[in-house]
């Protein structure tokens, strides 16, 4: 477990910092426009570097058996206790991302917003099931020059970097932008039967 993460996002969530449940307009919107035309049934959801769980919950409370990860014990918690309030099931794992080993052809749907870990790429891939999706928003270079967000290259895409970083996937939506933040949205899914 990286330490100096765990404890920053630690006190980062006992601030109230990332603290809102509503989910990402981008996410409804990729969820419902691609995700519940695919699913006749509700799968298995991962939640990469979720904190409070916004996602998740969406995800859990429409029947989605969701697995929601985060470095922070203080944000999974506070995610536990929401999914209580709304009486509905997550497995909260606190994971260390840069050295996590996703399982093979384990989930359905896999939800990635505001994280970026290059190294997880190959392993988000092959962690979804054949006819499996990917949602994934992260901040890109530009947003250097909008201010707040990160600031590190390690955590800014490249232009166009995200689109190219799942080539197994089809691609269904891709789009970048750097309007009120410097993102890149995409939606792909795995197509293959291996």
């Amino acid at each position: 477990m990286e330490e100096n993460a765990r404890i920053e996002w630690d006190q980062r969530y006992q601030e109230g910092s990332h603290a809102s449940l509503d989910p990402d307009p981008f996410f409804v919107r990729a969820y419902r426009e691609f995700v519940e035309p695919r699913f006749k049934y509700v799968g298995r959801a991962l939640d990469l570097a979720g904190g409070i769980g916004r996602h998740a919950l969406y995800l859990a409370e429409r029947g989605w058996l969701v697995t929601l990860t985060d470095v922070s014990e203080v944000a999974l918690k506070q995610a536990r206790r929401q999914a209580e309030l709304l009486d509905v099931h997550i497995f909260a794992e606190q994971t260390d991302l840069t050295e996590a080993q996703l399982p093979e052809d384990a989930f359905d749907l896999i939800v990635v917003f505001f994280y970026l870990e290059r190294s997880l790429f190959l392993q988000i891939a092959a962690a979804l099931r054949p006819g499996g999706m990917l949602i994934y928003k992260t901040y890109t270079e530009e947003q250097q020059e909008l201010g707040g967000g990160p600031t590190h290259p390690l955590h800014l895409l490249q232009s166009g970097e995200l689109k190219r970083a799942f080539p197994e996937l089809e691609t269904l939506y891709y789009n970048e932008t750097a309007a009120d933040k410097a993102v890149a949205e995409l939606v792909a899914r795995r197509t293959d039967g291996r």
